[in-house]
């Protein structure tokens, strides 16, 4: 095929002046075309005068080498369609299926693979299937009644089903696992466009059904899945898993299994120190806390796209970021065009929120997290649980500043150190209900002075963002893994047979990033074992 880089056409354009132009380009008739597949759409809207998609675009014809000859461009070169290879089973036998803990991203594509080859994984999910963990949610965010075991962090299809539903990722990925999930996805009934589009999301109302549809072509191919069953122990044979501990209404059983994987996810606090306890290799690490801050979609949309085509182009995205001379970083992260700022609280007496786009992305606001770098010197105590301790004592804070709602702040109120009394020109749009509170002592001086330099900061590449009734809720605080348990190069802990995978466990950032790390893992096993 050949690849044409940087193709830009008007925001009305048709299918049809799609492939005109690819061939203009190409210097060939249209009917020598006898393909187009759309690798990538962006848009281009650095001059409001001149807004454009921009795609690449692979064609494909016949004698390509001497067309790309003739052409002689450096936005055209020949190119082979990635496709995901499945790699060759091992050697060693496995005696029992492989057992998966968490059905997040991770743990859902590790089975998918695995599933795929023969292995009948077991996934093991201490919430509930997506579609009573959708009716718990909804219920506490109009009642505030929290279920700890089903909530916005716990349930089939993990923290990311609550959220926008993106699905980028910055991974450099040359074996085709990004674009295979992103297949995965759309044949499971998520838009096609997810596949092409550069800032590609599927929104929480249709990811629900692309969840349940993949947990039932995994059951179909052999796998099966436990729900509102917790890991609690490990049995061992020497050095090797010989079986896990579970329970399920009270009752505990046992699943014999040669390998577990660790799906858990970042808010399995619990299992954390369970692994703690065992002797896992664990450390602590990095990550980053802050607000969740709104404006009015339509001014973010007015600021990236221009007046004249805001009614032309989708709910506008952004992404900001800033390093401080206190070596700090500030930046946007899980950015929510026309979306909700989500009560996703897990625990009882501890709250932390999140933001959530439907996939209509019709929301009268936008919201992402601001946040700012911590690291292990700003965790109370040491160890490798000392970032779980950090959390929980800012989440504590937050339960108890909004007295169980979610506590809310102006920036300007915040700056000066005063407690709300009203919103400004615009409401929050939040899932939960929510209350003015003193979130300027939240933070320490140093955090909350960085997360302020960084707000001003932003408003030289987005002008009016720190406007003075922007909305700030609280606290951001399970942006990533605080927790890292420690594998070796072929994806295995220290403890044999027990592989620890995606978010959770400190090697992913996202639903992109988790689902190919579960794919990762998923091969490392294939690697070893056949079945």
């Amino acid at each position: 095929m050949i690849r044409i880089q940087q193709l830009k056409l008007p925001l009305a354009h048709t299918e049809a002046e799609l492939k005109r132009k690819a061939a203009k380009i190409l210097k060939i008739s249209e009917s020598q075309i006898k393909g187009c597949r759309i690798v990538k759409r962006s848009i281009d809207a650095r001059k409001k005068s001149e807004v454009y998609y921009v795609y690449t675009l692979d064609v494909s014809v016949a004698s390509e080498q001497k067309i790309f000859k003739k052409v002689n461009s450096n936005s055209i070169m020949l190119t082979n369609e990635e496709i995901y290879d499945f790699p060759e089973k091992g050697d060693c036998r496995l005696s029992y299926p492989p057992v998966i803990v968490g059905s997040g991203p991770a743990g859902l594509f590790c089975a998918y693979i695995l599933a795929k080859l023969g292995y009948a994984p077991i996934v093991l999910e201490r919430g509930k299937e997506v579609t009573a963990r959708k009716q718990d949610v909804e219920l506490f965010w109009k009642k505030n009644l929290l279920d700890p075991e089903s909530n916005v962090q716990f349930g089939e299809g993990g923290a990311g089903t609550f959220s926008d539903g993106k699905l980028n990722t910055l991974i450099k990925d040359v074996k085709g696992r990004n674009k295979m999930v992103l297949e995965t996805f759309v044949a499971f009934g998520a838009p096609a466009k997810i596949a092409y589009d550069s800032k590609p999301h599927i929104g929480t109302d249709i990811l629900i059904d692309v969840i349940k549809n993949m947990r039932e072509h995994i059951i179909s191919l052999g796998g099966r899945f436990y729900f509102e069953t917790s890991l609690v122990d490990f049995e061992w044979e020497g050095e090797n898993i010989s079986a896990v501990l579970c329970r399920q209404n009270g009752n505990t059983f046992r699943i014999v299994t040669n390998v577990a994987v660790l799906a858990i996810g970042h808010s399995a606090r619990d299992t954390f120190e369970l692994l703690h306890r065992q002797g896992f290799s664990m450390e602590s690490k990095s990550f980053a806390a802050g607000f969740r801050v709104e404006h009015p979609q339509r001014f973010i949309n007015e600021i990236q796209y221009g007046k004249e085509n805001m009614q032309k182009l989708p709910p506008a995205p952004y992404k900001v970021t800033a390093n401080l001379p206190n070596k700090r970083g500030v930046y946007s992260f899980c950015m929510c065009p026309g979306g909700y700022v989500v009560n996703a609280s897990s625990e009882p007496g501890r709250l932390a929120v999140n933001g959530m786009s439907y996939s209509g992305r019709n929301g009268a606001n936008a919201n992402s997290a601001i946040i700012v770098s911590v690291t292990p010197e700003d965790f109370p105590g040491k160890g490798p649980l000392a970032g779980i301790a950090f959390q929980r004592e800012l989440e504590k804070k937050a339960y108890e500043m909004g007295k169980g709602l979610i506590p809310q702040q102006l920036f300007d109120d915040f700056a000066k150190g005063r407690v709300s009394s009203s919103y400004g020109d615009f409401a929050s749009c939040t899932k939960g209900n929510a209350a003015f509170a003193p979130l300027h002592e939240l933070f320490s001086r140093e955090i909350n002075d960085s997360f302020l330099k960084g707000m001003h900061q932003f408003s030289r590449y987005i002008p009016g963002f720190d406007r003075c009734d922007c909305i700030l809720s609280g606290v951001e605080s399970r942006t990533s893994s605080p927790v890292r348990i420690v594998r070796d190069e072929l994806f295995e802990s220290n403890k044999k047979g027990v592989y620890p995978c995606g978010e959770g466990a400190g090697y992913a950032g996202g639903i992109m990033s988790a689902a190919m790390d579960g794919i990762k893992v998923a091969e490392a096993i294939i690697r070893k074992f056949y079945r």
